[in-house]
């Protein structure tokens, strides 16, 4: 059996607000195969590139696209290298090895810039040249993400919803997710207003390099993706505000996010006030893999 990524849930959230005139609505990513939305980027940006069973793969990934590409190198009959970091989550990097991925994990940040996303670019490029034949599927710049959430996510809500939502609210990082949405709701001629949600200490539009502890949410560098990316809103919350909104959608709907996703509860909660008719978050993840840290209260206390 080939479970395939997509057509994962659109839930009604009757408990997260009560404000007339507003109806949210959850896009539950943490159903797909391997547990994200980065399913639906491993699978397209795969698919673009048509490789032979026995190729080799190098990424570098701060969890979710790890895990979605070491399952499809399962199935591909491929070898994958997987460069991480240190705030990736453990669970995420155990999954990675039980598919078989060979884990390399960056020791320090880039020393100019602090940016640990910047170390793990240097080191998949040595691995370039270290492995014969090997190749990078780059999710930070390959158009297939687009296509992956313009075919895949977007055309969903609208289906699933009956009708284009008012609102959407996405989590940003690679802007994969969001520029693919974008991309749907502009050419269909849709009313949609779409928030990116962003961290604080984020470069993305134009953003303050500062420190950021969640992975999977926020950039310490501008991916080549973001330059097609135009928000209709953009908003900056903190570390904290994601654990806040996690635990929010957790003790009010019963539903488990990851980091990012707690960002967009917390976006919409702070912005509530202004916003009417169908609102549509998108949860990247499930929480499974955040238990030991967003959940885990002497870890925010000394992390954050």
């Amino acid at each position: 059996m080939n479970l395939a990524p997509g057509n994962t849930p659109l839930v009604r959230l009757d408990r997260l607000s009560s404000r007339p005139g507003v109806t949210l609505w959850a896009k539950l990513e943490g159903y797909n195969p391997s547990g994200s939305a980065k399913d639906r980027t491993a699978h397209a940006l795969l698919a673009a590139a048509r490789l032979q069973p026995g190729a080799t793969i190098v990424e570098s990934s701060s969890g979710n696209l790890g895990v979605a590409l070491a399952r499809e190198a399962v199935l591909g009959s491929w070898t994958f290298h997987c460069v991480v970091d240190p705030r990736a989550n453990r669970g995420s990097v155990a999954t990675m090895r039980a598919f078989g991925a060979i884990v390399h994990e960056v020791t320090a940040p880039d020393a100019a810039t602090g940016d640990w996303l910047i170390a793990r670019q240097r080191r998949v490029a040595e691995l370039l040249r270290e492995l014969p034949d090997a190749v990078c599927l780059d999710q930070y710049s390959n158009e297939a993400a687009f296509t992956a959430h313009d075919e895949g996510t977007m055309r969903e809500i609208y289906e699933q919803l009956g009708r284009a939502p008012d609102h959407l609210f996405v989590a940003v990082s690679t802007t994969g997710t969001i520029g693919g949405c974008l991309r749907r709701i502009r050419r269909e001629g849709w009313s949609t207003q779409v928030t990116a949600v962003d961290a604080e200490g984020s470069v993305l539009f134009d953003g303050a390099r500062g420190p950021r502890h969640l992975p999977g949410f926020g950039a310490g560098s501008v991916p080549a993706l973001a330059a097609s990316v135009t928000p209709d809103r953009l908003l900056r919350l903190s570390d904290r505000d994601s654990v806040a909104g996690a635990r929010l959608l957790a003790r009010s709907e019963g539903i488990l996010c990851g980091a990012s996703g707690g960002a967009v509860v917390a976006g919409v909660e702070k912005l509530l006030p202004e916003l009417a008719g169908d609102v549509v978050l998108v949860l990247h993840d499930g929480g499974s893999h955040y238990l030991d840290t967003i959940f885990n209260d002497d870890w925010v206390e000394e992390t954050l």
